[in-house]
């Protein structure tokens, strides 16, 4: 009579084996995307450099609103101003938020000038708001610093 034990097509050690190679693939491809990523994020160009003493901010304000969702978020808004002689499509801001020891704990990018929305023309004032829902507790409740990041021209 034949034996009516059966083995596993797999051993547990291969099954290991395989998924420690899937998670090692996966963090290669992880890593190469990030520094694929970081490598081509724009930077603020020479020209662009020498720009940003054309640009001004103004009126900036940070409050703390509830959303639908009675969730706190807190609001900057404020004015940018182009006072050169060039049309800006698109403007990025760093917006740098400190703990209360001076320690950097979120650092956010985001457009406060779009080309959707028609840019910024020379001599020209926009508004601008940026939600923020996602701050960390350490966060000191002061005003963020905020940096242009970036000046794309029309």
């Amino acid at each position: 009579m034949a034996n009516s034990e059966s083995k596993p097509l797999l051993s547990i050690s291969v099954v290991f084996l395989i998924a420690v190679c899937i998670a090692a693939a996966g963090l290669v491809g992880y890593l190469n995307r990030t520094s694929w990523t970081a490598a081509r994020a724009p930077v603020l160009t020479s020209d662009a450099k020498s720009y940003v003493r054309h640009l001004n901010l103004s009126n900036v304000e940070m409050s703390a609103i509830q959303n639908a969702l009675g969730q706190e978020v807190v609001e900057i808004v404020g004015n940018i101003t182009n006072s050169g002689n060039r049309h800006l499509n698109s403007v990025l801001i760093h917006c740098v938020f400190y703990d209360s020891y001076g320690q950097l704990v979120l650092r956010e990018r985001v457009e406060i000038v779009r080309t959707r929305l028609g840019g910024l023309s020379p001599g020209a004032t926009k508004p601008f708001r940026l939600p923020f829902d996602n701050l960390p507790q350490s966060w000191n409740q002061a005003m963020p610093q905020l940096v242009i990041a970036e000046i794309q021209f029309g």
